[in-house]
């Protein structure tokens, strides 16, 4: 009675203490004691790994514990591997081995897939919003792509890119007010490229085209920061020096009109250079509120440009009302010499 007693005794150790008790004495040579000693030892081992999570423990007895055991470690198993297909967005996974648990599983997976397909609703809903935002603002860039294009060719010279001759006095009229106010000194200049239409007769109206382009990047090139330029029709130009006495404003051209005498043009097989001829009037000269004081300045210049021409060309003249007097004898003879007179001509 007292060896069974002892038996039972060391069941209930292997059952309830932490650590497994030792096989003693006569309790050590019972085979059968030591086979459920074993056994209950190898259990106590698998349920303390469940209890860690590590279902990899191998069990190698048999019965219906074991059996349990290795039948809840698969599940467990299974369950991990649904765990980790849902974590990858595979919401089809059901478990059905684990009662209230497995409701709760089920029912949680079931409302992720239900989410995720509304957020993949809304996503469809906002990729649709986004490409027709993004066709709206290409199509919105495009319209003010158009739109400044058209400004610019409305205010500039489609063949060289500079002002018209509107756009021109328009932005010369609001320089030069700034200028009176501020007692800033400016100047008009007219240019003509000198013996163009023998240039186009020559080498065509394209060759022309591309001459009259060159003419313009040079000059553009020698311009001071605050001057600017505009064409004002056929091969003349038009430029305005701001900040400029009638002194200074001489000094620019010829500078100009060297760097252009100093830069032929490839045409054909061989190479051109193109002089041009430059008239200036300073505004200084004038009442700034006289009524059509800019045109007035202009015509100005044009008179200088006239006298340059008829000096020779290639050549910078400075506005004198004597050339004035000159143009008009010369101009008056040509019409005597025609039979004509100014009012017919202007007829």
């Amino acid at each position: 009675m007292d060896k069974i007693q002892e038996y039972l005794e060391h069941i209930h150790k292997l059952l309830h203490d932490n650590r497994i008790p030792e096989l003693r004495g006569e309790l050590a040579e019972d085979s059968l004691l030591l086979q459920i000693h074993d056994e209950l030892k190898i259990i106590r081992e698998v349920l303390f790994a469940f209890s860690s999570g590590d279902f990899s423990s191998a069990i190698s007895i048999r019965g219906i514990i074991p059996g349990c055991l290795k039948s809840l470690q698969a599940h467990l198993r299974h369950l991990i591997w649904q765990v980790q297909m849902v974590e990858k967005g595979d919401f089809s996974q059901e478990v059905r081995f684990m009662g209230e648990f497995s409701t709760a599983f089920n029912s949680m997976v079931q409302r992720l897939n239900l989410s995720l397909s509304k957020l993949q609703e809304k996503e469809e809903t906002l990729l649709d919003i986004n490409n027709k935002l993004r066709k709206e603002v290409k199509r919105m860039e495009i319209l003010r792509e158009s739109e400044a294009r058209f400004k610019f060719l409305a205010s500039h010279d489609p063949l060289t890119g500079i002002l018209n001759r509107r756009s021109f006095i328009e932005m010369a009229g609001v320089e030069l007010a700034n200028a009176i106010d501020l007692c800033v000194p400016c100047c008009f200049a007219m240019m003509d490229v000198d013996h163009f239409k023998d240039f186009n007769d020559a080498y065509g109206h394209l060759a022309g085209d591309e001459a009259l382009r060159h003419v313009v990047r040079i000059v553009e090139e020698g311009l001071r920061k605050n001057d600017f330029m505009g064409r004002y029709g056929g091969e003349e130009f038009i430029l305005f020096f701001y900040g400029a006495d009638e002194k200074t404003g001489m000094k620019v051209l010829e500078r100009l009109r060297t760097r252009l005498s100093g830069k032929s043009i490839t045409v054909g097989t061989g190479s051109v250079t193109i002089h041009a001829s430059f008239g200036l009037a300073g505004s200084n000269r004038e009442k700034p509120e006289e009524k059509g004081y800019i045109q007035r300045l202009i015509d100005d210049a044009d008179t200088a440009l006239y006298a340059a021409k008829m000096a020779g060309r290639n050549r910078v003249m400075l506005y004198n009302p004597e050339q004035e007097t000159r143009r008009h004898s010369v101009i008056s003879n040509a019409y005597q010499d025609s039979g004509l007179t100014e009012e017919d001509e202007t007829l």
